[in-house]
């Protein structure tokens, strides 16, 4: 018999329903093709991010990457003055930054959002990099350390394989209690090692229900091996029309103009291109119909041209409502979403689906931020 799976918001009722910012090189009407209307410029990508600010998204994430575009950190301390309610979930790959000056980065973008930023934490290679799976992990493992010593303690004292520190953290203290959420994706013993012990939301890529609830469980149980829960959170695409004929139809037409090698390039582009998780994305395609559904209004034509999350919801808004319920019943609480193009499709969404969901904050429901500025030296507290 299976242990049951704890999640750490199992009293919540509702779910933080967030956007994709495709800073990335990663937006299009048509898979495949090059139009210079979608490219990954300020003006385009900042655009989406304020839409989705403005339609009521609670999170928002913003990817990294060697692609052309926007590098992470500077797009998202550009874009947080001009945001309202919205946070921002920055992807920071560990070795990067010198830990220190990523803590004091990451403190200064919290202070200018007023504690709305959230880290999706990344241990793929650097540019250029050929780390074993279990170096890059543990990199990220003394990476996450440092942080949380600079957000949490007066000194940083550390000695680990890749880092050997000990500064005092006056100049990185964060506005949130504890420092900003940790987001968290990866499929390798070593990965969920690591989310287990250290971060706060699981992110998985679309699969079948059941394979959902394998990776579920299996996080549970690690988590719980030091005395802790997580989050579960679903990065997925979705399509949403006013009749499902419309959202099939609709899908399909994203591929039409797709050449399968052209397709094949823009996959391998990406840094995560070989991991365990791609492999499990391209195991459920060849799992898939012949029209590409590997369960009722999952698709997996997405994964024809791109890397990472392959699969998109499919359906009108009552199918796709429906299917979201599901996911919560399971204990999922964060959505990641997108759609080409992903301006129009966040138009879509929160016009046909977003009303009809209880959305929440995960960061705000988790005690982050309080009613009073906090006491460090960029906010209420004295000059050190």
């Amino acid at each position: 018999m299976e242990n049951k799976i704890v999640i750490r918001s199992e009293h919540l009722t509702g779910s933080e329903v967030s956007w994709f910012a495709p800073i990335c090189d990663g937006d299009d009407r048509y898979l495949g093709e090059r139009s210079m209307e979608y490219k990954s410029s300020w003006e385009n990508t900042s655009d989406i991010l304020l839409t989705a600010d403005k339609l009521g998204f609670r999170n928002i994430l913003c990817p990294s990457s060697y692609q052309v575009g926007q590098d992470t950190l500077p797009f998202v301390s550009a874009v947080a003055p001009m945001t309202e309610n919205i946070n921002l979930l920055a992807a920071i790959r560990c070795g990067e930054v010198h830990p220190p000056m990523l803590a004091r980065t990451l403190a200064t973008i919290d202070h200018i959002l007023k504690g709305r930023l959230t880290i999706n934490i990344i241990s793929s290679n650097l540019p250029g990099e050929d780390l074993s799976s279990e170096d890059r992990y543990q990199r990220s493992r003394e990476v996450i350390q440092i942080l949380k010593q600079a957000w949490t303690q007066e000194e940083i004292d550390f000695k680990g394989k890749f880092y050997n520190l000990k500064l005092p953290t006056n100049p990185v203290k964060p506005y949130q209690n504890g420092g900003p959420m940790l987001y968290f994706g990866g499929y390798s013993p070593s990965a969920v090692e690591l989310c287990a012990e250290h971060c706060d939301v699981y992110l998985m890529w679309p699969e079948t229900e059941e394979n959902l609830r394998g990776l579920m469980q299996n996080m549970s149980d690690k988590a719980a091996t030091y005395n802790r829960k997580v989050d579960f959170g679903l990065r997925v695409h979705v399509v949403v029309r006013e009749t499902e004929e419309e959202a099939r139809a609709y899908a399909d037409s994203i591929l039409s103009k797709l050449d399968i090698d052209k397709g094949t390039e823009i996959r391998e582009r990406a840094l995560d291109a070989k991991s365990y998780g791609v492999s499990r994305q391209k195991e459920m395609r060849e799992q898939s119909k012949d029209d590409g559904y590997v369960e009722p209004h999952l698709w997996t034509g997405i994964g024809k041209a791109r890397s990472g999350c392959g699969a998109a919801l499919v359906g009108n808004p009552e199918q796709i409502i429906a299917k979201l319920n599901r996911y919560m019943d399971m204990g999922i609480r964060s959505f990641i979403l997108s759609g080409y193009p992903h301006k129009q499709e966040c138009e879509y969404f929160a016009k046909l689906v977003l009303p009809h969901l209880k959305t929440i904050s995960l960061l705000k429901e988790q005690g982050k931020v309080g009613d009073t500025e906090p006491l460090t030296p960029l906010a209420a507290g004295k000059r050190i």
